[in-house]
């Protein structure tokens, strides 16, 4: 069919509509040509070649294409793999700036922009069409009616934060419409909303939904599919899988109608995003987008030598962020999502992939330079998991300012100081402040900058940290070799499930520890979701494949299970309404009427000396939190003043009876959590003077300071 073609403009890249045509622009700098590839509800491809370039950008105007039409693109270009150019017209192309995309990748030879039995492999040039097994880029209305809704801006010391995947949180739940599991608008239905407002959240980090590759070939060989989604193939359309609606660009309404319904609620939306690398993999993997748009300057190859990529992701490839067209690419992608689908925040996978200049890891490279300074991105929450494959990758504490992070030390040492391994009291002390050790004392960043957590989506949930020795991933048909082999957890006597009382018993104290320890740390809490809900993946600790019953939350929650979603939520509001335990700033140690603002001590009641911090063994300790010396005013610059705090943690395999310090000894101190018990203290016991306070074994005891 004959479509008009007009020059079109440079701006913005991918396709935007006008409402009376649509403009389609792509930048590769290699290319010798371009084809747009439009496609009709048969699939019939009319291509049309776009003769406009400007800036190395390609572009053209289409008058009377609108929502709705699905398109592609065909990129022309030397195909010469050792110069690192992998040009391959007979191959489908993903538009990079696509804000929706319509299917999913089906897998075929034909998606490799070489010939699969060629002795050359990758060499070698294939000239299968591939344009039958690729889903295809829309164009989209981007009109919405927000309501006035906008970002949410929750203070960061006030922030609780639950990491959760779309599917999997609804894909089970009995009070959902079955056709909205499992969805964006699953997500956003008043049942699932109001699991999360009871529980007290604030925020959802919510798994991959950039589009990705869903179906790699080696899953499909075994059965399975990438159920976590860091394989992006797009960095600005919603995975089109997670649509009740359409997947025309309805996707991308509910998405924005799903962001507007957690705003109403209060709950803030966090991405998590993965822009180190994509699904397109190394120098064998298919031909879907950015390869064979302009292979050399997406990517980071190997210098000498460029038929291979670096790969500082163990996922085949890495962005080549050092590119001004990578930079833009990022940064348009994180700016739209602010700004049209009002996400309130981002957590970077496998950031310090983005921190390589050149080989090393630098926090001061370009890319946190350039967030810094925009208006948009330096304000919203940022979140680095701040490692990577690569030597030097591990960058726990040396984000730059702006920049929170997974802390992995808190999680490691947490989990070593409840399962009785050797850990200072020191390292357990640094942990449960804020780790000022790695922040404060590095680059004078504040408490937010730790993002605690025990457990996330990448390991075992909170139930098998307590249940397993070791990992158990039979099932991603591995032979058991994938997934973290050093988990730092303990089974508390029997591996798996068991039916012996007292191990149950002690697995659900380990639970309430672990929890309790989190939520009244300093710093910022992670709750990996289903944790509240007892959820098990029977010692899987490498969930990444399993769109399963293994991986979905199950509702019809077990015996007992209840009081421990009570216990969660009672901690949850318990830290809401205590401002010590989520202080803004970081303790120094001053004294008010010759009381601290914070003090440690030995179970005897005596002060901490320097030779018991550092004693491995020791598995007991108290902590003094003064709630009369809080140093950040209130939102209006009043004083804030809370209650005073003893915190007694007792990870010894037996009782130990603590003694109030000398100094509080004329007060009265009332029990509030007792985690040998399944909910919060009802009826207080008051201990005062030189009473000593019995902690059971492996358990922790809050009492609260009684004026």
């Amino acid at each position: 069919m004959f479509v008009p073609l007009w020059p079109g403009n440079v701006y913005p890249l991918g396709s935007c509509w006008d409402g009376k045509g649509t403009n389609f622009a792509l930048f590769s700098e290699h290319a010798t040509g371009v084809e747009l590839c439009l496609f009709d509800r048969d699939d019939q491809e009319t291509r049309i070649a776009l003769t406009e370039v400007s800036n190395f950008v390609w572009h053209g105007y289409l008058p009377g294409v609108g929502p709705g039409q699905r398109y592609g693109f065909r990129v022309h270009g030397p195909y010469e793999p050792e110069k690192g150019f992998r040009f391959n017209p007979n191959k489908l192309l993903i538009d990079p700036y696509a804000k929706a995309i319509d299917g999913d990748v089906r897998n075929g030879r034909e998606l490799f922009g070489y010939d699969w039995n060629s002795p050359d492999e990758d060499l070698s040039f294939s000239e299968l069409d591939s344009a039958h097994l690729m889903p295809k880029s829309v164009v989209v209305d981007q009109s919405f009616d927000w309501d006035a809704d906008s970002l949410l801006r929750t203070p960061w010391h006030e922030t609780i934060i639950y990491e959760v995947h779309v599917k999997g949180f609804t894909k089970l739940h009995p009070d959902i419409p079955e056709e909205l599991r499992g969805t964006y608008a699953g997500l956003a239905h008043q049942a699932a909303i109001e699991h999360l407002q009871r529980l007290g959240i604030t925020a959802i980090e919510l798994m991959p939904i950039h589009h990705f590759l869903a179906y790699p070939g080696h899953l499909m060989d075994k059965g399975l599919k990438n159920y976590w989604g860091y394989d992006s193939i797009n960095y600005f359309a919603p995975y089109a899988g997670y649509s009740a609606s359409g997947t025309l660009g309805q996707q991308v309404n509910e998405f924005k109608a799903m962001v507007k319904a957690m705003h109403r609620a209060g709950i803030e939306v966090i991405l998590d995003v993965v822009y180190n690398h994509t699904g397109e993999g190394n120098h064998l993997g298919p031909t879907l987008t950015l390869r064979g748009i302009d292979n050399s300057n997406y990517y980071r190859t190997v210098e000498g030598n460029e038929r291979y990529y670096m790969d500082f992701t163990g996922c085949g490839n890495s962005l080549y962020v050092r590119h001004p067209q990578v930079l833009k690419l990022i940064t348009d992608s994180l700016r739209y999502w602010v700004t049209e689908m009002h996400v309130d925040g981002f957590r970077f996978d496998l950031a310090s992939a983005l921190a390589r200049e050149l080989y090393e890891v630098n926090s001061l490279s370009a890319f946190f330079d350039i967030i810094h300074q925009d208006p948009i991105l330096a304000d919203v929450k940022l979140i680095a998991e701040p490692w990577d494959v690569g030597d030097g990758g591990y960058q726990v504490g040396n984000f730059p300012v702006l920049w929170s992070e997974w802390n992995g030390k808190y999680r490691d040492t947490v989990r070593d100081f409840w399962r009785g391994e050797d850990e200072t009291l020191g390292e357990f002390a640094y942990r449960l402040t804020g780790s000022p050790d790695l922040y404060f004392q590095q680059n004078g960043r504040r408490p937010n900058a730790s993002i605690n957590f025990i457990t996330a989506h990448d390991g075992f949930t909170l139930n098998d940290l307590v249940s397993y020795n070791e990992k158990h991933n039979e099932a991603n048909g591995e032979n058991s070799q994938d997934g973290e082999s050093h988990n730092r957890s303990w089974n508390c006597g029997a591996e798996g499930e068991t039916d012996d009382p007292e191990i149950l018993r002690l697995r659900e104290r380990q639970r309430r520890n672990f929890l309790t320890t989190l939520m009244l740390s300093q710093g910022i809490p992670m709750l990996l979701g289903g944790d509240e809900l007892g959820r098990t993946q029977q010692g899987n600790n490498n969930g990444y494949c399993q769109d399963s019953e293994v991986s979905w939350f199950h509702w019809d929650l077990a015996s007992g299970t209840e009081d421990f979603v009570n216990f969660c939520r009672e901690l949850i509001y318990f830290r809401r309404q205590h401002p010590v335990f989520r202080r803004r700033k970081w303790f120094q140690g001053q004294a008010i009427r010759g009381v601290p603002d914070i003090n440690w001590y030995n179970p005897d009641g005596s002060g901490m000396t320097q030779e018991e911090w550092d004693v491995a063994y020791a598995k007991s300790i108290a902590l003094f939190l003064n709630g009369n010396l809080i140093p950040s005013p209130g939102p209006q610059g009043q004083k804030i003043s809370d209650d005073s705090f003893l915190l007694f943690f007792n990870a010894h395999w037996e009782t130990i009876e603590f003694a109030l310090p000398d100094e509080l000894q004329d007060d009265q101190w009332a029990i509030v959590i007792d985690t040998k018990e399944p909910r919060f203290v009802q009826e207080p016991h008051i201990f005062t003077g030189a009473q000593l306070v019995p902690v059971v074994a492996r358990s922790i005891i809050v009492l609260r300071q009684m004026v």
